[in-house]
């Protein structure tokens, strides 16, 4: 039985197809920027079985190595990251550690 569309012009009726891919779109199928890559054969084969035996999606996979490449590289990101480190230890200094080091450092080459 065809649908019926009761109180909207013809003109601003959607086709049935439109109605079913707007439903997609709102329900999570796909969100954030698409786009393609090209990468070699054999690195596209090694994420595929890591995607599979971690559980994650495709998208999922490129997404979190992308951040984690982002964050590894991002000197700003590592310092910040570093200082949150150093907010949660607090200022505690250690004699021993702090003469150990004191000493490594002295002896290395800069």
């Amino acid at each position: 039985m065809p649908r019926k569309n009761f109180g909207v012009a013809a003109s601003e009726r959607r086709p049935a197809w439109q109605s079913w891919l707007g439903s997609l779109h709102a329900i999570g199928y796909t969100h954030g920027m698409k786009t393609a890559i090209s990468i070699p054969d054999e690195l596209f084969d090694q994420a595929e079985r890591l995607a599979r035996r971690s559980g994650k999606t495709r998208s999922g996979l490129y997404s979190s190595a992308v951040r984690e490449y982002l964050t590894r590289h991002a000197p700003d990101e590592v310092t910040a990251a570093m200082d949150r480190v150093c907010d949660a230890v607090g200022d505690y200094r250690d004699p021993f550690t702090a003469a150990a080091a004191r000493r490594t450092l002295e002896q290395s080459e800069w």
